[in-house]
């Protein structure tokens, strides 16, 4: 009776039994972000597929396909280890399988098993790659509004701001980037007519054609990561990769320094070589790059940049830059040079999963800000360790507690006395009864002309579904200015809320009032921004 039943229930449901196939492939070609793969046929496999390799008796998932076309597809690691050309993957296929097709399996094996051992896993090494639009961007609107008891003026500014990156524009190779600020307030409109780069910030416009996966070309304004410390480029940047290594050129200029507009009197050119070297847990990158920049067509710097990623360790990440100067001029004399300079070194090392140490050493010249939102506090305490020791731990004991301290140290020879800082915050995200987090604070800094300590209390929760969240916080502020022995007392009281109107409509009010004796002011921040 039971064997009578099965055979019963193998009918009915035969025409429409689901089946699950192996179907191997191997790896045709590797970059830094991507796997290609090659089947002898693409059938019943999908962007999102998972594909596998054996580990022993286990199959490990390690592969998942990105894009695909008629026989191989595009994938992204799963796991850390390094692939190589030729190895192989399959895929598990749960297909719908009709008698019919059963038997034409059976009927085709011989021959499809001769077709795969035919198949060389080298006969097509360039991989087909396919092309998606893919477009994200945001605007958004801001206004910002400083009120003082003690005067009629009130400051008011206003900025927009214009983000889009553009990948493949219409399933092409070309690609767009940009970022576009524009900022005025009520007295500088004058300014902005004689000039309108004193409001009109770009930072980024480009546009970008990659050849291929090794090499692209791009024309604008844009920040080379592998010579991130270069700053912004103006004009032609191209670069190829091959076998880990990979060269590149830039030609054209560099932003105004008193505007951050375009000025072709500023202009540059270099070449550079870089090497990626994948390991089990990450990879190291190396830069070293040759620039020659010049000023009204003469020569105004030439330097060798060098810069180095690594995180070949476990838990371990290391990133140096440094610039060595091979040229000066002294009351009229050229000279050849070998004088080092911009240097900034950073290492961070995770102990243990809740423990993070990290240590910095910078000797670069100051930053230009051609717009910052940082307080007072945070532009002091970044201008005075620009060049020095930073020294940072990050602790994570239990699930919704948080710990971190900071440390800073500069002394140079032109400095009455060292320049100290240290900084302690303290968050636990989700307090018992109201499911708010709260940060409680303490900064203290000693430099040349100050000793300052501020305190700080801030807490912070979702109001509704994460649809509205919001925040308070107070700081007191105790500075003592070293060369007028004047002290300054401030009470700091902030009030945030973000309201997330509509999908990808957002709005935001910042409120914050700071009260002295017979100083108070008042800044209002007023943000909506639209993502697409």
């Amino acid at each position: 009776m039971r064997y009578s039943l099965s055979i019963l229930f193998f009918l009915l449901l035969g025409p429409n039994l689901i089946g699950q196939v192996k179907r191997d492939g191997w790896v045709t070609y590797i970059t830094s972000q991507h796997v290609y793969v090659k089947f002898n046929s693409m059938e019943d496999l999908v962007a999102g597929d998972t594909l596998y390799i054996k580990r022993g008796d286990k199959d490990v998932p390690a592969l998942k396909i990105k894009n695909l076309s008629s026989i191989s597809c595009v994938c992204t690691p799963l796991i850390s280890d390094a692939f190589k050309v030729s190895d192989d993957v399959f895929a598990e296929l749960k297909i719908k399988i009709t008698p019919e097709a059963a038997d034409l399996s059976i009927t085709n094996e011989p021959e499809q098993k001769k077709l795969v051992e035919s198949e060389s896993p080298y006969a097509d090494s360039t991989p087909e790659v396919l092309l998606n639009q893919d477009i994200s961007g945001r605007i958004s609107v801001s206004s910002y509004s400083n009120l003082h008891n003690q005067s009629t003026i009130r400051n008011q500014r206003m900025r927009y701001t214009f983000s889009i990156r553009a990948n493949n524009l219409g399933n092409s190779k070309l690609s767009a980037e940009s970022y576009i600020s524009f900022a005025h307030n009520n007295t500088n409109w004058e300014e902005i007519k004689e000039n309108i780069f004193t409001g009109l910030k770009i930072y980024k416009l480009s546009l970008k054609y990659a050849f291929d996966e090794t090499m692209q070309i791009s024309f604008g304004r844009k920040i080379n990561p592998k010579l991130s410390s270069v700053g912004a480029i103006d004009g032609l940047q191209f670069e190829k990769s091959f076998s880990g290594f990979t060269v590149g050129g830039l030609v054209g200029s560099r932003p105004n320094y008193e505007d951050y507009g375009f000025n072709l009197d500023l202009l540059q050119y270099g070449i550079y070589l870089g090497h990626e070297l994948k390991g089990t847990h990450g990879s190291m990158q190396n830069t070293l790059a040759f620039i020659e920049q010049t000023n009204n067509s003469m020569t105004d710097r030439r330097f060798v940049y060098f810069q180095h990623t690594n995180m070949l360790a476990k838990n371990l990440f290391f990133f140096g830059s440094a610039e060595v100067d091979l040229y000066s001029r002294v009351d009229s004399a050229q000279e050849t040079t070998f004088d080092l300079t911009n240097t900034y070194l950073s290492l961070r090392y995770r102990i243990i999963p809740p423990l993070t140490v990290g240590l910095s050493y910078s000797a670069r010249n100051n930053i230009i800000y051609y717009e910052t939102y940082k307080d007072f506090l945070e532009r002091l305490l970044e201008t005075e360790t620009l060049q020095g020791w930073r020294f940072r731990i990050n602790y994570h004991p239990a699930k919704y507690l948080f710990m971190n301290v900071h440390a800073g140290y500069r002394f140079r020879k032109d400095d009455p006395r060292p320049t100290k800082n240290l900084n302690g915050a303290i968050t636990y995200s989700k307090v018992p009864g109201i499911g708010a987090s709260m940060t409680a604070s303490a900064t203290w800094i000693e430099t040349n002309y100050l000793n300052g300590i501020v305190y700080g209390l801030g807490i912070s929760r979702s109001i509704l579904s994460n649809k509205l969240s919001g925040g308070i916080k107070y700081r007191y502020v105790d500075y003592l200015y070293q060369n007028t022995e004047m002290a300054l007392i401030q009470q700091v009281g902030e009030v945030n809320l973000s309201w997330m109107v509509y999908r990808k409509l957002s709005l935001s009010v910042f409120y914050e009032g700071t009260f002295e004796n017979e100083n108070p002011y008042h800044r209002i921040y007023i943000n909506i921004s639209q993502r697409f």
